[in-house]
């Protein structure tokens, strides 16, 4: 048994001041919790993420165990400590986090009866439950009932940028922000969870240690990640465009594309596919228009917003599993977004850029969830009144 193990939170008042809750979350849970409604609690909690702190050393040595300590509370009460992301402690290397759901702390085993779930412990969001067989049936149910997607949701945390460049450069970033359901505005302590952000780092980028993770980014914000067929074809278009002043015919620009890549010295089978990217890509531009992503007269010029929007993620990836510290990944993020003001004229834009960039990477013309995603975010980040693309001017 242990004293509370928790760093030092979030969202503390200056002395005398108001505690303003870091998300709708805390504030939902601080309202419930002001009103004696445990149910409207648990309902919030049924729905959202929450974390338990452990010692990184000790998470290396067992990556496959998760040890949920229990403390004692200043009555002497044994109590198991859960976080909210908005409570999750400032960045520290020691210290990492694992993400866990409501239904998962109802199944755990408890030993004792009388242990207490204590959510955001020793914070003005403090909320303490008892833990018996039936508190934890209902745990369940509302886990049930309460459980969904955090894919479609644009989440802000108040202590998080909202203002300047690093701010605009994390809004480069927000497309996989809201298709992983965590907040886009955030250079913190968790971006999923530590053991799952080094599980996705080595499988998905072969990236295990620091200097490969330093590697794989220079690579994005070079924009050599993405294949460079696209941005090809692509700037073939923009100069038969700026020679004709006017949008050239999808032939011709087909015909003139498998004539450059020719004129480099490229094999036949090649040139074939430069002319079908080219047929794909009027394809997916049409789909675009059709769902909002272009305006009617719309096109795409580039796609390195691809590269630049994955750029922020990944260095906000290597910040949640320890292979950087805080000021390399706001940086990394800033810099990806003076990369990609240039290179569009819009959020709008840039949008499109990266969502052309992505389907042609992994869609497949199957408008599946590479392609339904982006419509999502796009809508949210150009619809919604909290979207840092309402908020930020592009230039």
């Amino acid at each position: 048994m242990v004293m509370n193990p928790l760093p030092p939170h979030h969202g503390f008042p200056a002395p005398g001041a108001p505690w303003i809750p870091p998300s709708p979350t805390e504030h939902l849970l601080h309202e419930a919790g002001v009103r004696g409604d445990t149910e409207a609690q648990l309902r919030v909690l049924a729905g959202e993420e929450l974390f338990i702190v452990a010692p990184k050393a000790e998470v290396d040595a067992a990556p496959d165990m998760l040890t949920w300590r229990p403390y004692r509370d200043q009555g002497g009460r044994s109590c198991r400590p859960v976080l909210t992301r908005g409570m999750l402690p400032p960045w520290h290397p020691e210290w990492v986090f694992h993400a866990v759901s409501l239904k998962w702390v109802a199944e755990f085993t408890w030993r004792d009866p009388y242990q207490l779930l204590v959510v955001n412990a020793g914070t003005p969001a403090q909320s303490v439950f008892p833990a018996t067989p039936a508190h934890r049936a209902l745990w369940m149910r509302y886990h049930a009932e309460n459980d969904r997607p955090r894919n479609d949701r644009l989440i802000a945390l108040r202590h998080g940028a909202l203002h300047g460049p690093l701010a605009y450069g994390l809004a480069c970033g927000v497309h996989l922000a809201v298709g992983n359901g965590v907040p886009w505005n955030e250079v913190g302590t968790a971006y999923h969870d530590y053991s799952r952000e080094l599980e996705l780092l080595r499988d998905s980028w072969g990236i295990t240690e620091p200097t490969r993770w330093r590697e794989q980014l220079d690579i994005l914000l070079e924009a050599r990640n993405s294949p460079a067929e696209p941005d090809f074809v692509l700037r073939v278009r923009e100069r038969l465009w700026a020679g004709l002043g006017e949008q050239p015919t999808a032939e011709l620009w087909r015909e003139t594309a498998a004539g450059h890549a020719q004129d480099i010295g490229v094999g036949h089978g090649t040139v074939k596919d430069i002319e079908e990217l080219v047929r794909r890509i009027v394809r997916y531009e049409a789909r675009f228009r059709a769902d909002g992503l272009l305006p009617p007269d719309g096109r795409v010029g580039t796609t390195v917003a691809y590269d630049y929007g994955r750029a922020v993620n990944l260095a906000r990836w290597g910040l949640s599993a320890r292979f950087c510290a805080p000021h390399e990944a706001e940086q990394a993020i800033v810099h990806a977004g003076a990369l990609s003001r240039p290179a569009y004229r819009s959020w709008e834009e840039f949008s499109a850029g990266y969502a052309l960039g992505r389907v042609l990477r992994f869609d497949g013309e199957e408008y599946g969830h590479y392609y339904r995603s982006n419509v999502t975010a796009h809508r949210l980040l150009t619809e919604s009144e909290g979207s840092p693309w309402r908020n930020l001017p592009w230039r």
